[in-house]
């Protein structure tokens, strides 16, 4: 079922509940929408929760604003917070997962936070995007150039190698990407110039943390996930055996975790 609530600013925020139970907020990262985390809804659902899929703001059914700022989602995940009965479980999925975190710092009414491979940079050997990454990607959005906007935070963002985003510009995937595009300067305000870990933020959280890496992705983000592990007060680490960064495509690998975690 898809329904609708109205953030701070007036922006709708569209989402879709799947399951009864105790509610999960389910946040995605950089160009996603509710349909890319629409299969863990699915298997939390079925694991006896009521999952929320929303479309974050400027994605998919939702609304946005005409200046960005992140506390304007963490005034979305408020709302959605409210709407399902004032406090919420929730799992964040990369750039989403700093969201979350950064929601729960806030004092949000989380009652526990999973998060998977939020993307700070904790190692030397991991580069990390400069600081003006947010702003010359937004550039090439006003200019129109959304296929250079999305290479560019591949690159330098992401760290994509460039074969590997020319075998993205040649897939179906690249134009999904381009409608996205406009949203990518979100996500990097969101992790802050140079992804540093706000461990001064994340000491502030409350709220039973679990942090998961991919046992088959790379060795610098799950290093990030363990870091927000020791950051926090209340935090626990795990290692996803078997997965990587895109854990979403296989939900079920998910289910046991969190669905002991949020039980």
């Amino acid at each position: 079922m898809t329904a609708t609530v109205t953030s701070a600013d007036g922006t709708l925020i569209a989402f879709d509940s799947t399951g009864e139970g105790a509610p999960v907020i389910l946040v995605g990262g950089a160009v996603n929408d509710r349909t890319t985390v629409a299969g863990l809804a699915t298997v939390l659902g079925d694991a006896g929760f009521r999952a929320i899929a929303p479309d974050r703001r400027g994605r998919g059914d939702s609304g946005d604003a005409p200046v960005y700022d992140v506390a304007r989602e963490v005034d979305d995940l408020a709302a959605l917070i409210s709407y399902v009965g004032g406090s919420a479980a929730v799992f964040g999925h990369s750039s989403g997962a700093i969201l979350a975190l950064e929601a729960a710092s806030q004092g949000l009414p989380i009652t526990k936070l999973a998060v998977y491979e939020p993307p700070f940079v904790v190692v030397d050997s991991r580069p990390r995007p400069g600081d003006d990454l947010a702003s010359r990607v937004r550039e090439l959005i006003s200019a129109d150039d959304r296929g250079g906007a999305v290479e560019l935070f591949l690159t330098e963002g992401v760290g994509a190698p460039p074969k590997q985003v020319a075998g993205m510009k040649a897939a179906p995937v690249w134009g999904w990407f381009k409608t996205l595009a406009h949203t990518l300067p979100y996500d990097l305000d969101i992790c802050g110039p140079g992804n540093h870990l706000p461990a001064d933020r994340l000491a502030k959280i409350d709220a039973p943390v679990l942090a998961i890496g991919g046992g088959n992705g790379e060795a610098w983000i799950r290093a990030a996930a363990q870091a927000v592990a020791a950051a926090v007060p209340n935090g626990r680490y795990e290692t996803l055996e078997g997965q990587n960064h895109g854990v979403l495509n296989q939900p079920e690998s998910l289910r046991a975790l969190l669905s002991g975690f949020f039980a």
